[in-house]
C-alpha cells in the first residue's frame, strides 16, 4: 500500500491539504501523457474534474503549484561601487577579495547541496550589493554550480539586481550570452538632484538609458525599482516619477517608502539634525498617489510593493510572500524552509575563511508553531490573496485559526480588512496600516 505523504503548502491560500507521493505524482503525469493524444476535449474533462477534486479554482495564479515541489536559490553579491546614503544591506566598497568571494560561494554551493531535499528550483536571484558588477563569466559560474547540485525547472527565472549605470553596452551584451532572462534595476528617481541626495551611483540619464538598452538587447521580463516619501520629492515630481516610469512598459515596478536605519548615513544625518526625519504623513499620501496611477495604468499591486501589468509577476518575490523554501549562498544571505532559518555571517573575510575551512558560517532559528503562523499572518495580508483562515486551520490547528478570527473583526468594523469566505484582504486604508495590522494579528504562545 502506498503511504501517502499530507501535504499542506505554506504560503499557498486554499482550503485543502493535498494528499501525494512521489508514485502518486507520477501516475498522474503518466496519465496526463496518455491522454494527451487523444481529444482535447477529454483534456478539458479531466482539468474540470481535477479543479473539482481540489477546490482551488478560485486561485488561479497557483494551479497545481504545490503538487510538484518548488524552491529557490538567492545568491547575495557582497559588492558595491559606493554606499547609498540609506542603504543597510551588507556589501562592501572593495572588490579586493571578489575572487576568492567567487570561489568561495561555489564552494558553499556544493556544501548545501541537500539543503532543499532535491526540490526543484524555479527560481535563482542575483541581489546585493550590486550583482552587476560581476562579469557575465562570474555570474555564469555561479549559475552552473546550482544547475550541477540541483534540479533546475525549464522555466526557470533568474533575476540579476542591476545599476543603471552598470549597464552600458558592453555589460549588457556580455549578460545577454548568460542564462539570465529578468533583470531588476535599481532607478529610483529619474531626477538628478533626488539621486545625488541618496548618493546614488548613477544619474538621471543613465537611468533612462539602462531601461532602454536592456530591452533593446532583447530582454522583455524587467522590473525597476522607485522610492518616495523622502524631503525632496513633491508629489508632483512622485507622479512624474511614476508615469516616467510606465513610459517605459516595464512590465513590473517596486515601489517603496524611504525607511530610515539607524546604522546608515541617513540615520546618522537625522540624529545630527542634518537631515529632517521623513514625514509619515507625506509617505501615506504618495503610497496612495502611487496605488491610484498604477490602477489607471492597469498595474496590478499583487504585494503591498509591487505592482504588476498583465500579470508578469516576480517568481522571486511571489515565493517569498507564500514561504516557498529557499537556499541564500554568500555572506549575509538568509535561507528558509518552513521549519527553520538560516542567516550566514555579514563579514566577508570571515565568510571566506569559514568556507576555506570547510565550515558554514551560519546561525539558525527553529520555527515554532507560533512564529509559522505569524510569519504567514505577515506574509500573507501583504498579498492580492489574502489570508486565508481555512488554510490556517489545516495547516495548523482550529486554536490557531479562532484566536485570529476574533482578532480580525475590529479591523473589519473599522473598514482596513474585508472578507471572502474564510479569506481576509486589506483595504486601501488597511494597506496604509499593514504592518501595524499584522502584528496585532499576532498570536502568542501557540503550540498544537
Amino acid at each position: 500500500m502506498i503511504q501517502l505523504e499530507k501535504i499542506t503548502p505554506k504560503g499557498e491560500i486554499g482550503d485543502l491539504s493535498f494528499y501525494q507521493s512521489r508514485m502518486y505524482y507520477q501516475i498522474f503525469q503518466a496519465f496526463l501523457s496518455y491522454l494527451s493524444i487523444y481529444s482535447w476535449k477529454i483534456i478539458i474533462s479531466l482539468t474540470f474534474a481535477f479543479n473539482c477534486f481540489y477546490p482551488i479554482a478560485h486561485h488561479f495564479y497557483y494551479p497545481l503549484i504545490f503538487i510538484r515541489k518548488m524552491a529557490g536559490v538567492y545568491f547575495h553579491i557582497p559588492f558595491c561601487k559606493q554606499a547609498c546614503h540609506y542603504c543597510d544591506f551588507h556589501f562592501s566598497t572593495s572588490l579586493r577579495y571578489k575572487e576568492e568571494m567567487i570561489k568561495a560561494m561555489l564552494k558553499e554551493v556544493s556544501m548545501r547541496k541537500d539543503y532543499l531535499s532535491g526540490q526543484n528550483i524555479e527560481s535563482i536571484y542575483f541581489g546585493g550589493g550590486t550583482p552587476s558588477l560581476f562579469s557575465g563569466d562570474e555570474i555564469s559560474l555561479l549559475i552552473d554550480a546550482i544547475s550541477r547540485s540541483h534540479s533546475i525547472s525549464p522555466d526557470v527565472e533568474i533575476t540579476l539586481e542591476a545599476n543603471p549605470d552598470d549597464l552600458n553596452a558592453a555589460q549588457v551584451g556580455n549578460l545577454r550570452k548568460t542564462a539570465i532572462n529578468r533583470f531588476s534595476i535599481g532607478v529610483q528617481s529619474f531626477y538628478e538632484e533626488d539621486l545625488k541626495w541618496m548618493n546614488r551611483a548613477h544619474n538621471a540619464s543613465e537611468a533612462e538609458s539602462a531601461i532602454k538598452r536592456v530591452q533593446d538587447a532583447g530582454f522583455e521580463n524587467i522590473t525597476a525599482d522607485l522610492i518616495y516619501g523622502y524631503p525632496l520629492l513633491s508629489d508632483q515630481k512622485w507622479e512624474s516619477n511614476i508615469k516616467r516610469m510606465i513610459s517605459f512598459q516595464v512590465p513590473h515596478v517596486s515601489a517603496y517608502s524611504m525607511t530610515v536605519e539607524p546604522q546608515t548615513a541617513l540615520g546618522t544625518f537625522i540624529k545630527k539634525g542634518v537631515q529632517k526625519p521623513m514625514d509619515e504623513d507625506q509617505s501615506a499620501a504618495q503610497f496612495l498617489q502611487l496605488m491610484g496611477i498604477m490602477a489607471e495604468k492597469d498595474y496590478e499591486q499583487y504585494e503591498i510593493s509591487n505592482f504588476a501589468h498583465a500579470e508578469a509577476y516576480s517568481n522571486h518575490n511571489s515565493n517569498y510572500w507564500r514561504g516557498v523554501p529557499y537556499l541564500g549562498i554568500g555572506p549575509s544571505a538568509h535561507s528558509y524552509n518552513s521549519a527553520s532559518r538560516y542567516w550566514n555571517v555579514s563579514n566577508n573575510v570571515k565568510y571566506i575563511a569559514s568556507i576555506d575551512k570547510g565550515e558554514l558560517p551560519a546561525e539558525a532559528e527553529l520555527l515554532s508553531k507560533t512564529n509559522q503562523v505569524n510569519e504567514y499572518i505577515m506574509t500573507s495580508l501583504r498579498t492580492k490573496w489574502g489570508m486565508d483562515l481555512g488554510f490556517v486551520k489545516n495547516r495548523f490547528d482550529i486554536e490557531a485559526m479562532e484566536i485570529i478570527q476574533k482578532k480580525v473583526q475590529r479591523y473589519m468594523d473599522e473598514g482596513h480588512l474585508i472578507r471572502d469566505k474564510d479569506t481576509y484582504f486589506l483595504t486601501t486604508s488597511g494597506k496604509l496600516l499593514a504592518d501595524h495590522i499584522s502584528s496585532e494579528l499576532f498570536i502568542e504562545d501557540f503550540e498544537s
